[in-house]
Formats: structure tokens, sequence, C-alpha cells
């Protein structure tokens, strides 16, 4: 029965005397083994397997020998002399051999063969981990080269990623199959050595397969290509005579060429190589790397199309934060944007430079709630809304008020269209008025704006901060301030105080060091701010500084007088307008400015209350100002054939660039403005 036992067992059985030395083997362990029991029969295991593995297992049987402890279940690799280059893998469990009277006789060993189950378990071993460390980023790149990584060593010993040129920068490439002079770039690489083999192309080379290559063929097919042993199989590297033969002088002797196809495109290919296994690649090779390609291309399109809407938002961004950011004679301005990483999104933060009647301007800088394409159009409708409401000379209180109404009413159009999203947003208004040298600001939840006074330390405005807009509720507050010609006013928003994890006091601290810096040349005083407060330049949310130096228009540029509620006080009007004029040298718009000025005199004699006040205003435009105490608005209106007045604000409009009305707590005022010649403009 013993006999029968060893001889009909399907698993390998091995007997060791106490020397080690094997003394019986079963016909199951000769087929495993690949050898005749002769050739086994007498020897110990490192004189028949060489390596650290066969030391250990000769240790392990040694310690049962020694303690009589089992030893159940453990892995054995190798090969066998029938096929050298397959991995092999057995469970091996070891016992002790006693004799009744206790005496050791030796071991004995039960084998198993493994390797399917083995490779089973690894297969999904592997593909768990691809689950977990392929995509964990929204870059093409590192998505790229974190395929390479799990492929590297477990399934072969070179992975490059080829991707179809401008599918790294989120382009789409067209459906169907993709011919074989399609241009691709090498996006990743990764070798079991430290460095690639010198015929493998570089991260970064554009490559062109020719269409007879495996390579070509699997991108037009959209079928993986696997080449088992390829001296048999190489009449396609004749067209790359040189580079073959380095491949073949480095030993690759396997090749296994895989599709990235992903919703119907293909986005690129995946290539394996094996030089240091001895083992070819086989159709379980080419499952498993389908099975990791698959998922990889997914990630890959995911991260893809990220980049696509990341570009598309900042390409927005960029173009509403560059349009329209003029330099006025008011203010010497200078700003930077820096976006936040591609993995975290495009975010709503957004400035303006507004051009405002009376030569003033206004200061914008705001931030809104959320990521990507629709945080930016939000941003570029409050832009607009900011813009619109700024034109209607409101004071910034009171565009807030009208800017927090706006963004309720949105927030409940999307809850009537079922998107309970909360739409909220910050923002910071700050007028300058460059006759008086003083700023009005209100805050919406924004932080408050940095001053610099010449020769002075830099600090945050003391100001009322409301709630954000969307909110409601309560008032916003202003404060007015005087700054002296020099001041700087430095607008930004909170992505330039770092990430929510930072000291914001530490950090405003070193922004209000830089800003204090003598530079006389502002475009570089904000370069130096943003490197100080963000040393890294790469923020985890948008950054904005908009920075603004005052100046103050000289008393020369300024004529005002105060005028008697009389209709003869037209003529002498027209006369000041006339001497003014000339002294400013602009004697080419004295008709015109004439003709402005009477009628807004006229209008405020006979329509408001007085004191009247007329004020010019010579800057890089003529700009003619009335000013009286009623809050009574003027409407522009088309007078019929018949009637004998309503024309003057028509004749106004058609004669001035610009015109409006301007609200104050005293009363009104109307005002026009005219382009003078460039070359009458004052330094």
């Amino acid at each position: 029965m013993l006999d029968s036992l060893c001889s009909q067992s399907p698993f390998g059985i091995a007997v060791y005397d106490t020397g080690l030395r094997l003394v019986r083997v079963n016909p199951a362990l000769e087929r495993m083994s690949g050898t005749p029991a002769g050739e086994l029969l007498g020897k110990r295991l490192h004189e028949l397997v060489a390596g650290a593995e066969a030391d250990a297992a000769e240790e392990r049987l040694r310690g049962v020998l020694e303690t009589g402890e089992p030893v159940v279940a453990v892995e054995h690799h190798g090969g066998t002399p029938v096929d050298p280059g397959r991995e092999r893998v057995w469970s091996v469990s070891s016992f002790r051999l006693a004799a009744p009277s206790g005496r050791v006789l030796g071991v004995a060993s039960a084998v198993v063969e493994i390797t399917d189950r083995y490779r089973a378990q690894r297969r999904l071993a592997l593909l768990s981990e691809a689950g977990e460390r392929i995509g964990s980023t929204l870059d093409v790149t590192r998505t790229a080269e974190e395929v390479t990584e799990v492929m590297v060593p477990e399934v072969a010993d070179f992975v490059a990623v080829d991707l179809l040129e401008g599918v790294a920068g989120g382009e789409e490439p067209l459906p169907g199959p993709v011919p074989g002079a399609a241009v691709l770039r090498r996006a990743a690489i990764r070798s079991v050595l430290a460095a690639a083999p010198e015929a493998t192309y570089p991260v970064g080379a554009l490559i062109t397969y020719h269409p007879d290559t495996p390579q070509a063929r699997c991108m037009a097919t959209g079928t993986p290509r696997l080449i088992p042993v390829l001296a048999e199989d190489a009449d396609w590297l004749a067209h790359y005579a040189e580079r073959a033969a380095k491949i073949l002088e480095a030993g690759v002797h396997s090749v296994m060429t895989l599709p990235l196809r992903a919703r119907d495109v293909t986005l690129g290919l995946v290539h394996l190589y094996r030089w240091q296994r001895p083992d070819a690649f086989d159709e379980d090779d080419l499952a498993l790397a389908a099975d990791l390609t698959s998922r990889a291309a997914l990630c890959l399109d995911n991260a893809r199309r990220y980049t696509r809407e990341h570009q598309d938002a900042l390409t927005l961004q960029r173009s509403l934060l560059q349009s329209g950011v003029p330099e006025p004679g008011a203010l010497e301005v200078a700003h930077r944007y820096l976006p936040a990483r591609a993995h975290a999104g495009v975010a709503g933060d957004w400035f303006d430079v507004i051009p405002l009647s009376g030569a003033r301007v206004g200061l914008v800088a705001g931030d809104v709630t959320g990521r990507g394409l629709l945080a930016v159009t939000r941003a570029a409708r409050l832009r607009t809304a900011v813009r619109t409401l700024a034109g209607m000379d409101l004071a910034p209180d009171e565009l807030l008020t009208r800017l927090d109404e706006l963004m309720q009413r949105t927030q409940q159009t999307l809850r009537a269209a079922g998107d309970p999203a909360e739409v909220l947003a910050t923002c910071l208004y700050a007028v300058y008025d460059p006759v008086s040298g003083r700023c009005t600001a209100a805050s919406a939840g924004h932080p408050a704006p940095a001053v610099v006074r010449p020769g002075g330390s830099a600090e945050l405005l003391r100001m009322p901060v409301g709630l954000p807009l969307g909110f409601g509720g309560l008032p916003f507050e202003a404060v007015d301030v005087e700054l002296p010609e020099g001041s700087l006013l430095a607008l930004f928003t909170d992505g330039l105080l770092g990430n929510r994890t930072d000291d914001v006091d530490h950090a405003l601290s070193r922004l209000c060091q830089a800003l204090a810096q003598p530079e006389t040349r502002l475009d570089t005083l904000a370069g130096a701010a943003v490197d100080a407060a963000l040393p890294s330049r790469t923020p985890e949310d948008d950054a904005v500084l908009l920075l603004a130096r005052t100046r103050l228009l000289s008393r020369d540029h300024v004529a005002t007088w105060d005028l008697p509620s009389e209709p003869e006080v037209v003529a002498r009007a027209r006369a000041m307008t006339e001497r003014q004029l000339g002294a400013w040298h602009l004697e080419e718009m004295a008709f015109t400015t004439e003709l402005i000025v009477s009628e807004l005199v006229t209008n405020a004699i006979r329509y408001g209350q007085p004191p009247i006040r007329l004020r010019l205003i010579r800057e890089r435009s003529l700009i003619c100002e009335v000013s009286d105490t009623s809050s009574t608005s003027p409407h522009l209106r088309h007078a019929a054939t018949t009637d004998e007045g309503g024309r003057g604000l028509f004749m106004i409009a058609q004669l001035a660039d610009t015109w409006g009305t301007r609200y104050t707590p005293t009363g009104k005022t109307i005002w026009a403005g005219q382009a003078a010649a460039p070359d009458t403009a004052p330094s």
C-alpha cells in the first residue's frame, strides 16, 4: 500500500535521510522536475538547484529535521530542465519522519504544483493594484507613468507608453481606425534597469511607425499584437535596421504591443519588452496586459477630458482677465494671475479695472465658489454685471447690494431648475478719484486690500467686511480714505495666501513686506510680491494680485466755477470754457464743448436747484460736468417736429463720445466726455 501511495499519488513526494539527501521520489515529482529519479537520488537540494531559493528551502528542511515542527504550504518558484524559461510555482509541505522508538529517520515533503492558481492570484492582485494606482491624478502624463510603474517588473522588463500627438494636451482623437502614418509622442517609459535600452525612444520623442510594423497594424485594427519570439518574427525590424540591431543586441526576445482604446477612440499604444526574464510572453500575459491596458485607457481618457476642460476654462479665464484691463491716467496698474494646479481645477477668481466718469477708476477683485468651466462662466457673468452697474456710477456699497440681489435671484433660478448647488461669491469694489485723492471701498466677504503710503509700511485697509454675495440680509458698508500721490493699493484673492493648511497671518506678513519694497517698476513689484506670498508658484487655488499706484491730477488740469441760477450766466459759462480750452491748447474742441456746456447749464437752471457748479477736467479725455442739488434724473428723448424743447440731451449724446448721470449725497452731476488729441494729453 505504501508503494502504491508513492507511485499513484498525483502529488510529488520526496523523502530525505538525516543528511538531507534524497532517498526516494515518486513519478509525480519526476514529472514536475523533469528529471529522472536516478539523477535525483543521493543528492541534496543545493546540488540539484543553484540559487538563494534552493538554499532557503534546504534550511527549512534542516529546521524541520531538528525541531520536528512541520512546515506547511511554502511557495517555491523556479523552472525545470524541460522548460527553464517558464516560471513554475510549487507548494511544498514538509514534516519529520521518526521510528516508534523515537529515532529520527529523515524528512518527507509533499509537493503540489500551483502555477495556474498562483498566476490567477497574481493577476487579480495586479488588477486590484492597478485600480488603486492608475488614475490617482487627472494628469495625462502622470497617468501614463503610473501604467508603466504597475507593469514593471510584474509583467515586463520594459514598458513604454505612446500617445497620439495632442492627447496629452486634451485634444480629442478622431474615432475609427488610426492610419499608420499617425504621429505619436512617447509619454512614459520604465525599465527594470536604471537606464532603458539604448535603442528605445526617449520620453517626449515624436514617433511614426511604418505601416508594416506590428505597432502600426495594432493602431489600425485596434487589436493587440503578441510576438513570443522576436527572432522568429523580425522581418518588420528591417524598416529600422540600426535600431533593430541595438534591440536584438540588448537581448530583447519577446514583445507585446497593445492599443489604448476608450469609448471607441484610440489614444495610443503600450509596448512591453522582455530581455531580463527568460520566459517569453504567452496568451496569459497578453490577457493580463489587455485588462491592465483597458483600465489604463479609461483613466487616460478621463485625464484627457479633464485636461481639455481645464484648458478651456483656463483660456476663458485668461481671456476675461486680459481683456479690457486699461491703463487709466489716474492709476498705474499691474496684475498677476496664477492658475491652480491642474488637478485642482480652475477657480472663479477674477479682477477688473473700470474707467468711470470724472476721471475716476474702479478696481474690482472677486472669487466665485466652484471649479471648472461653470465657475469661470459665473465669474464672467459677475464681472459683466459689475461693469454694467459701475457704468451707472453707483457707490461701492450700493453696487454690492445690487450684486447680492443678483446672486440671490441666480440661486432661486437654480433651485427652481432642480439644482441644489449654492452659488456664492466674494467681491471687493474700490473707486479712486484722482482729483480729490480719495478712495472709497466696500467688501462682500473679500479680503481687505493692502495699502502702502509713500515711505511707509504696508498694512491692510481697516474696513468692514460684509457677508459674501448670495447670503442677503445685512447691508454693506463703505469706507472712505485719502491716499497721497504715489500710494500703492493691492487687491488680491485668498489663493495668494496659500493653502487652507497654511498660516494666513504669516502669508499676509510676507505679502506686505514684499509690497513695501522700494521698487519703482510696478510690474516687477507684482512679480516679487507673488514670489514672496507663494514661493512654489503652484497654488491649490487660483491667485490674483492687482496693484494700483495712485496719481493726482494737477490743479492746472481741473477748472471749477460756481454759477448762479440765472439764464444770463449761460453766456458767461461759454466764455469761461473758451478761455480754459485755449489755456489747454484745445481750441479745436471749443465749439463742440461750448454747445455741451450751454445745454448742461441751461438744463441745470431750468430743471435743477442751486447751487450750480461747472467743472472741466483735462485728462486723457476732456470731461465736462455740471452739478446741482436736485435728484431729478434727466432722460434722453426724441423730440417731435413741433416740440419747442427736449433736444438738449439728444444734442449732447450726438456731440460727446460718452455721457451720463452720477448721483451724489448732495444731488447729481451730468457729465459728458470727448476724446482729446493724444499729443495734448497731460503727462
